[in-house]
Order: structure tokens, then sequence, then C-alpha cells
């Protein structure tokens, strides 16, 4: 194996997925300024995201279901609103 190939900070950090509240205690060499304590009352980084594994449709198989007919009409309305009229 090659030696001082690999990096000097990775450590284990604290990963929180902010659209559901739930925490993940991962080795990373992320940086981060934060700090917040794990169950084990040991003190980590702290890093936020918006999705994780948790909360993402394709593991959850939990898929957002849109208004289509709501989503036309809106364009509609944006497309009337820009499109200039004629004047006669």
């Amino acid at each position: 194996m090659k030696k001082d190939i690999h990096p000097k900070d990775y450590r284990q950090v604290i990963f929180h997925d902010n659209s559901n509240d739930v925490d993940f205690l991962i080795a990373s060499t992320i940086k981060s300024t934060e700090k917040a304590k794990w169950h084990d009352g040991v003190e980590y980084p702290l890093v936020s995201v918006e999705i994780s594994s948790s909360s993402h449709p394709f593991y959850t198989n939990q898929e957002k279901m849109m208004d289509a007919a709501g989503r036309v009409e809106k364009f509609k309305a944006r497309q009337a609103k820009a499109t200039p009229k004629k004047k006669a």
C-alpha cells in the first residue's frame, strides 16, 4: 500500500436531514464549523443536508403526486399575462 495517500481529517460527522429531522453518524472529510452531541454523549462536527436516504422518494417509495390540472391552468394564466395584447 502507498503511504500518506489517505486524508488526515477523516473522522466521524453527524449529518442532519432538515426535511424529516433525522441524524446519521458517518465517517467523512467534509468541513464544518458547527458541532452537536451524538447519542453516546460525544461531540462531533455537524453538517445539515436538505435531502438524504431517509427523505428521498427513491428510497422511501413515497412519490409526491402533483396536481397536473392546476399546473396547466397556472401556466396558461402566466402565458396570457406575458403575451402582449393586440390593439384593434
